[in-house]
């Protein structure tokens, strides 16, 4: 599957157009990680945006396990909008391929096409009352 193909089938991408799709595709860089290795650390400064490839990976907070991402799912987008301090650890549990955008990278090409982020904000928002859904409980 080609960059745009997985970006598109991603939520927080979903209603983007080709040429969007195109561009953002064009800011991503490819990452491999190791089984075992943390893409991002609890507490870590956050600049980056991730989607799942290919592979497994596990997102921990104080030790505990709280998700596990597979292709096709994203981690890391509030890092695109501020750079607060990482919730949690995303850690590979097995050989992983990621694609992965810089805060900077995205917003520069907001800058060009603000209507990206706006499409973008049902999906955050879903994300956010998901969270504070789990919070809840």
């Amino acid at each position: 599957m080609g960059r745009e193909d997985l970006l598109k089938s991603v939520p927080i991408f979903s209603e983007l157009g080709r040429g969007d799709l195109s561009r953002l595709a064009k800011l991503m860089v490819e990452r491999t990680i190791k089984a075992g290795d943390a893409v991002i650390e609890e507490n870590d400064q956050a600049a980056g945006f991730f989607v799942v490839s290919s592979g497994k990976l596990e997102v921990e907070r104080q030790g505990k396990t709280l998700a596990t991402y597979g292709p096709g799912d994203f981690f890391g987008e509030m890092a695109l909008f501020e750079g607060f301090p990482r919730s949690a650890t995303v850690r590979a549990v097995e050989d992983s391929e990621l694609l992965a955008m810089t805060r900077w990278d995205f917003t520069a090409e907001l800058k060009n096409r603000p209507q990206i982020a706006l499409s973008m904000l049902p999906v955050l928002v879903r994300r956010l009352r998901e969270a504070d859904q789990k919070l809840a409980d």
